[in-house]
C-alpha cells in the first residue's frame, strides 16, 4: 500500500517538475512552436498531478513525501490530503486550459516580433508555484513558494510593460502582495515560535489549545490570505491588475491564483479544527460586504475586464459566506450547517474557477478581434462572433446563479447552510445569517443587472463604432475548445450535481477534523434538483430540434419596427451607462463620481461631449490620499540625494553612530 501511495507522489512531482521546465525548455524551440509545446507539457502535467489527487479526494488517503533540503528546512513534507487535492485539480485543470488558450491569444505578439520567452518561463513558473502552494505543509518552504507565485505573476501583468497604466498596475499588485506577506510572515513566525517548528503538524495542538492565540493568528493570516483572495477592503489591487495582464493570464489569475488565498484561509481554519465565535462572525459579515461592493462596482464599470475584475470580489465574497457559515455551524455543533457552507464555498472554488475563466478568455477573443475592451463602443458582435457569444452567454448565466448551471449549486449550498442555520437558538445567529441571506440574494439581483447590461450592450444591437465593425470570428480552434470545455464543465455540473458533491465530503472532513458527523440530506436534495435540471434541459433541446424540423432549416429574418423612425442608427440604443443609471441613481453615496462634459453651445452644435468615471471610494479616500502623502513626505528628502559620494558616507556614518548610542542606551 505505501508502495502504490509512493508511486502517486512521484507522479505529482514528476508533473510539477516538467510543467516547470518545460517553460525552459521551450525556449530551444522555433518561436510559432513555444506555445505549443509548453500546451502539451501542462496536458500532461495535469494528468499526472490529478491522477494522485482523485486518488486522495475519493479514497480519503493523505499522501506524504517528505523531502531533505539539508539546513534550516531540515524535512519538509509534502502532504497531499483531500483539501489540498480539491485545489490541485483546480489549478492543474484549469490552467491547462488558459495555457493552450494561448496559442491564439499570442499569436498576434508572435507576428509583431515581441519577445515573449519570459512571458513563458514566468507563466509555468507561477502554475508550478501554486501547486506547490497547496502541497507544502513547511512555513519556510511555504513562504518561498509564495513569493514565487506572486513575483512571476506580477512580471505576467506587466507583459505589455511599455503601456504606462500597465506598469503602474503591475507594481500596485506587487506592493499590495509585498503587504499581505508581511501578515502571513508574522502569522507563521509567531506559530513557529509557540510551536518550536516550522511544520503545520506542530502548529495544530498550539492552535486548538489556546483560543486567543488561534483568534490572532487567524486574523493575521485572514489579511494576509484574504488581500490575495480579494476580500474588502484588501481588494484594491484587483481591479487594476487583473485588466491590465493578457487575458489567458487575467483567467489564471481570476479563475485559480487568488484561490490560494482561499486556500490559505481554509488551512489554517484546518489547523485550528473549531473556530471561534467572534470569528466565524467576522468572517460571515466581511464576506456578505465584499460580495455586495464587488457586484455594486462591476455595475458601474465599462472596461470588460475590469467588470470582470469586480465579479471575482463578488464571487470571492460568496466562498467566504459559505466559509463564514460553516464556521457557525462547527462553532454551534450542527454538522448540516457546517457540510452546506463548507461543501457550497469548495464547490464555488471551482464553479468560479470555470465561468469566470471562460468570461475572461471570451472577453479576450472579443479584444483580440476589436482591440478595445470599453463596451461602451462595441456592440452587434453576435452577428459576426456568435460561438464567442454564446460561450460568454453561457458564462453569464453561470455566474449569475441560474440552473441549469454550476453556479446555481453552489450557492443553493450556502442558502441551504444559511437556512439550516436558522434553526440554531441563538439570536446572533439568527440575526448575522438573516442578514446574510438579503446580502446573498441583493447580490444575485445585481449580477444578473450587471450581465444583462454587459451582454446587451457588448453583443446585441448594432455596432457602435468602426472597431466592433467589419470583425470576423477566426481565432482559431486553440481558443475556441478551452472555452468549450469549460461551456460544457459548467452545463455538466449544473445537471449532475450529486456526482460532484461526493468529491467535496473529504475536503469538508479535513476542515472539521472529524469533529461532527455529517448528514446525506444534501446529495438526496441535488439528486432531486439533477432530475427537474435534465428535464429542463431535454426540454429546451426539444424544442429546439423541434423548431429546426418545422422550420426546415430556415431562418427568416424581420426589421424590428423602429416606432416610426425610418433610419434607426447606434446613437438610439441604450449605453451601459443609461442601462444602469435607473439603479446606480439610488446608491449615490457609495460612488465617487467624476464628469466630462461638453455642452453643446449652439442650435446646431459641432461637438457635444458626455462621459462619467466611477472611481472606487477606498482608492478615492483612503489609497490616494496616502500615496500623496508619501509623494509629499519623500520630496522633503529630496535634496539628500546629491549624488555626492562623500555626503552618502556621511549619512552612513551619522546612522551608524545614533545605531551604537541606541545600543548602549537600551
Amino acid at each position: 500500500m505505501k508502495a502504490e501511495l509512493g508511486i502517486f507522489m512521484k507522479f505529482y512531482f514528476i508533473g510539477v517538475l516538467l510543467l516547470f521546465l518545460s517553460g525552459f525548455v521551450a525556449l530551444m524551440f522555433n518561436k510559432k512552436l513555444k506555445v505549443p509545446f509548453i500546451s502539451v507539457a501542462s496536458v500532461i502535467s495535469a494528468i499526472l498531478c490529478t491522477i494522485p489527487a482523485f486518488n486522495a479526494l475519493f479514497k480519503g488517503e493523505n499522501l506524504v513525501q517528505t523531502l531533505n533540503f539539508g539546513g534550516v528546512f531540515n524535512g519538509i513534507n509534502f502532504v497531499i490530503d483531500p483539501l489540498s487535492a480539491f485545489f490541485i485539480v483546480v489549478i492543474s485543470i484549469m490552467s491547462c486550459c488558459a495555457i493552450i488558450y494561448a496559442n491564439g491569444y499570442l499569436k498576434h505578439y508572435i507576428e509583431i516580433g515581441k519577445n515573449f520567452c519570459p512571458h513563458l518561463i514566468f507563466l509555468t513558473s507561477l502554475v508550478t508555484s501554486m501547486l506547490l502552494v497547496v502541497t507544502c505543509q513547511n512555513a519556510l518552504m511555504f513562504l518561498i513558494c509564495w513569493e514565487i507565485m506572486s513575483l512571476s505573476s506580477f512580471f505576467l501583468v506587466i507583459f505589455e510593460h511599455e503601456k504606462k497604466e500597465i506598469l503602474k498596475a503591475g507594481i500596485k499588485y506587487l506592493v499590495f502582495m509585498h503587504v499581505s506577506v508581511i501578515f502571513i510572515i508574522l502569522a507563521f513566525a509567531a506559530l513557529s515560535i509557540e510551536a518550536g517548528s516550522f511544520d503545520f503538524a506542530a502548529f495544530t495542538q498550539v492552535l486548538q489549545n489556546n483560543e486567543q492565540f488561534a483568534n490572532i493568528i487567524f486574523l493575521l493570516a485572514f489579511i494576509g490570505f484574504g488581500t490575495k483572495a480579494g476580500f474588502v477592503p484588501f481588494h484594491n489591487w484587483l481591479p487594476d491588475a487583473h485588466p491590465a495582464a493578457p487575458s489567458h493570464v487575467s483567467a489564471i489569475m481570476s479563475g485559480i491564483m487568488i484561490k490560494t488565498g482561499i486556500y490559505g484561509i481554509l488551512r489554517i481554519l484546518a489547523l485550528i479544527a473549531i473556530p471561534s465565535k467572534i470569528i466565524a462572525f467576522g468572517v460571515l459579515i466581511i464576506s456578505v460586504i465584499s460580495a455586495l461592493y464587488g457586484v455594486l462596482y462591476a455595475i458601474t464599470q465599462h472596461d470588460l475586464k475590469r467588470l470582470l475584475a469586480y465579479h471575482s470580489i463578488e464571487n470571492i465574497g460568496i466562498i467566504g459566506i459559505g466559509i463564514g457559515v460553516g464556521m457557525i455551524g462547527l462553532t454551534y455543533g450542527s454538522g448540516l450547517v457546517a457540510l452546506c457552507g463548507f461543501a457550497g464555498a469548495i464547490l464555488h472554488v471551482l464553479n468560479h474557477s470555470i465561468f469566470k475563466q471562460l468570461l475572461f478568455l471570451s472577453a479576450g477573443s472579443v479584444y483580440t478581434k476589436t482591440h478595445t475592451r470599453d463596451v461602451e463602443i462595441l456592440g452587434g458582435l453576435i452577428k459576426s462572433m456568435p460561438a464567442t457569444a454564446i460561450l460568454f452567454l453561457i458564462g453569464s448565466v453561470a455566474i449569475c446563479g441560474l440552473p441549469p448551471f454550476n453556479g446555481f449549486i453552489s450557492e443553493f449550498l450556502v442558502y441551504a447552510g444559511m437556512l439550516k442555520g436558522l434553526a440554531i437558538n441563538n439570536f446572533f445567529v439568527i440575526l448575522a445569517l438573516i442578514f446574510a441571506i438579503a446580502g446573498l440574494a441583493l447580490v444575485g439581483t445585481m449580477a444578473i443587472l450587471c450581465f444583462t447590461k454587459v451582454f446587451s450592450i457588448v453583443f446585441l444591437g448594432m455596432p457602435r463604432s468602426d472597431k466592433a465593425s467589419n470583425v470576423t470570428e477566426d481565432t482559431g480552434l486553440s481558443m475556441i475548445i478551452p472555452m468549450s470545455f469549460l461551456a460544457i464543465l459548467t452545463l455538466l455540473i449544473g445537471l449532475c450535481p450529486q456526482f460532484v458533491f461526493n468529491m467535496l465530503k473529504a475536503p469538508v472532513e479535513v476542515l472539521s477534523s472529524h469533529a461532527i458527523e455529517f448528514s446525506n440530506a444534501p446529495t438526496d436534495i441535488l439528486q432531486q434538483i439533477s432530475i427537474f435540471a435534465l428535464l429542463f434541459f431535454g426540454i429546451v433541446v426539444g424544442l429546439c430540434v423541434l423548431k429546426c424540423i418545422l422550420c426546415k432549416g430556415k431562418i427568416q429574418f424581420h426589421e424590428t419596427w423602429g416606432c416610426g423612425y425610418d433610419r434607426p442608427n447606434n446613437r438610439m440604443q441604450y449605453s451601459a451607462s443609461s442601462y444602469a443609471s435607473p439603479f446606480l441613481s439610488m446608491l449615490k453615496p457609495l460612488f465617487k463620481k467624476i464628469f466630462d462634459v461638453e455642452k453643446p453651445k449652439k442650435l446646431f452644435p459641432k461637438s457635444a461631449h458626455f462621459s462619467l468615471h466611477i472611481d472606487d471610494i477606498e482608492e478615492a479616500y483612503i489609497i490616494n490620499p496616502l500615496i500623496k502623502f508619501d509623494e509629499w513626505f519623500l520630496s522633503k528628502f529630496e535634496k539628500m540625494q546629491s549624488g555626492n559620494l562623500q555626503s552618502y558616507m556621511k549619512y552612513g556614518l551619522i546612522f551608524l553612530v545614533l545605531i551604537i548610542i541606541g545600543c548602549l542606551i537600551f
